[in-house]
């Protein structure tokens, strides 16, 4: 791409880009890729109506990270923790039957708001994954769950390459270093504070709770930790 980009721009490019993408994952595991599936042309249309309307300049923006994208969610419509339903409704595109409500998404969804709704959120922040495609794994009777890129040794070392340079790419969409924000405050946490400590991506990274431990299991405690999102992505001094 030649000429001055945008935030957008460099988003779509590197979408474009994990589309070529493929992993090598043991027996029993298999990647999720939304920008080469069966629906890509609905995520290319959605993905860029999406990203046009909130990124569509040069401002420096904050990265907040979760592990990987959800089987019932961005592994489907390819933009991170936005609820399907709300993107159907955002760019008129609809992405085959997997308009739920998430726990994560619900969460997030409640903390934007409070932030100062979407305009706002994301001329600050950029969400996304510190493994951008989804990975599910198939138990003894053919049923896949999600799974977590760290939850298995062998799989990180598989993947240890990719991640590493995921988030190099991701930095290049003109990300503000100083501070990256973590969802997800034990194994992703881990990981990414490892990965830092050696490459000096991010001057701090900052832990948050995952919204499905707060919905799931700390549901009385979900103002708390709204405000520990909250505080923690206001708090320039971070």
């Amino acid at each position: 791409m030649s000429g001055p980009t945008t935030v957008a721009d460099r988003i779509l490019k590197f979408n474009e880009e994990l589309a070529r993408t493929t992993l090598q994952l043991p027996p029993g595991y298999r990647a999720l890729n939304p920008f080469s599936g069966p629906q890509k042309e609905r995520v290319l249309e959605m993905t860029t109506a999406f990203y046009r309307k909130y990124f569509d300049d040069d401002r420096p923006r904050r990265l907040v990270l979760g592990s990987s994208p959800a089987r019932r969610g961005t592994a489907v419509t390819g933009v991170p923790f936005e609820d399907a339903q709300f993107l159907s409704s955002e760019t008129g595109v609809d992405v085959g039957g997997y308009a739920v409500s998430r726990p994560s998404a619900g969460f997030l969804d409640d903390v934007i708001s409070r932030y100062g709704g979407r305009g706002r959120f994301y001329s600050d922040f950029v969400m996304s994954f510190v493994c951008p495609l989804g990975l599910v794994r198939t138990n003894p009777e053919g049923r896949e769950s999600n799974c977590n890129f760290y939850e298995s040794k062998k799989i990180l070392g598989l993947l240890r390459g990719f991640l590493v340079e995921s988030l190099e790419r991701q930095i290049a969409f003109g990300i503000d270093t100083s501070v990256c924000f973590c969802i997800g405050s034990s194994g992703n946490f881990d990981f990414l504070s490892e990965v830092n400590e050696g490459q000096r991506f991010f001057k701090k990274v900052v832990p948050l709770e995952h919204p499905r431990f707060i919905t799931q299991y700390n549901g009385a405690r979900k103002e708390e930790f709204m405000e520990k999102y909250l505080s923690a992505f206001r708090d320039v001094d971070v």
